[in-house]
């Protein structure tokens, strides 16, 4: 039986056309899909509100960005000056303090208890009291001119800090050295002038009578062992406290300078008292 040749073509028409049209589909799907020319991970950036800054890639903006950034050497070096500044602000003003509540603890109700009232006699018979040291900074030692070896080594001392005070207040004649004879009867104004001339010219010798010096010792609670009584002649030995009495323009006992003091130790400590007080503004004698 033959089949008729239009009867076979047809089927292979219809089903061809479906393939045909899915090819064109997908071409027009293939065109309208985007293509990614860059890899997906570079299309992600950091969320954040403020811009990012541009970053330098050369020697000179790497400088330029250092100097005027917030953290320049300049800066930092302005932070440890003024840090150190304050330190040492602290401390000095921390060392003053408890300078000045010694100072105060010194003192009794109504009078120090070191110092006080004395009437003496200086070195040409004139009266001398404690208000004439008022007003300057003075400084006391006790002895007596037959001492062996302990006060003409204390005196030595005394001469080396006189100079060093008075170099350091550029010549300012705010500082009294003084020596109280604790050996009246053989302590006479001569003898004592001659003893002091020998260490320095700038002390200031004291003595009196018997009961006097006696007065004077126990106000600045001061030991010595002269006998009261002495026949002219007669030897005896003098036991006394073997201290230097710094007392400020007001008469008020400030520190106690003791044989394991260098001149340089004694000097600083009188200075750091003596600036103190100008510190505070208040007054000072000059001659």
């Amino acid at each position: 039986m033959s089949v008729p040749l239009r009867s076979i073509t047809r089927p292979i028409a219809r089903s061809t056309r479906p393939s045909f049209l899915a090819s064109q589909s997908r071409i027009q799907l293939s065109q309208n899909i985007p293509r990614f020319t860059t890899p997906l991970r570079t299309q992600w950036q950091p969320f954040s509100t403020t811009p990012g800054r541009p970053k330098a890639r050369t020697m000179g903006q790497l400088r330029q960005r250092n100097n005027t950034g917030p953290f320049s050497w300049k800066a930092a070096l302005l932070f440890v000056l003024t840090g150190a500044g304050m330190i040492v602000y602290f401390r000095v003003e921390k060392d003053r303090l408890e300078r000045k509540r010694i100072a105060e603890m010194s003192k009794g109700v109504g009078r120090p208890k070191v110092g006080g009232p004395f009437v003496l006699k200086d070195l040409n018979g004139n009266t001398f009291t404690e208000e004439d040291l008022k007003g300057k900074y003075s400084f006391v030692y006790f002895g007596f001119t037959h001492c062996p070896d302990i006060c003409p080594d204390e005196l030595d001392k005394m001469a080396e800090i006189i100079d060093q005070v008075k170099e350091a207040n550029k010549g300012e004649n705010i500082f009294v050295p003084v020596f109280i004879t604790c050996d009246p009867v053989r302590d006479t104004p001569e003898v004592l002038h001659n003893y002091l001339q020998e260490f320095h010219k700038d002390i200031v010798g004291l003595t009196g009578t018997y009961d006097q010096v006696k007065q004077v010792c126990k106000a600045y609670r001061v030991y010595f062992s002269t006998p009261r009584d002495v026949k002219p002649g007669e030897d005896y030995l003098v036991d006394h406290s073997i201290y230097f009495y710094l007392m400020d323009p007001e008469g008020d006992f400030v520190e106690c300078i003791g044989r394991q003091d260098t001149p340089e130790s004694a000097t600083k400590t009188i200075m750091q008292h003596i600036n103190d007080w100008k510190r505070e503004g208040k007054p000072l004698k000059e001659d």
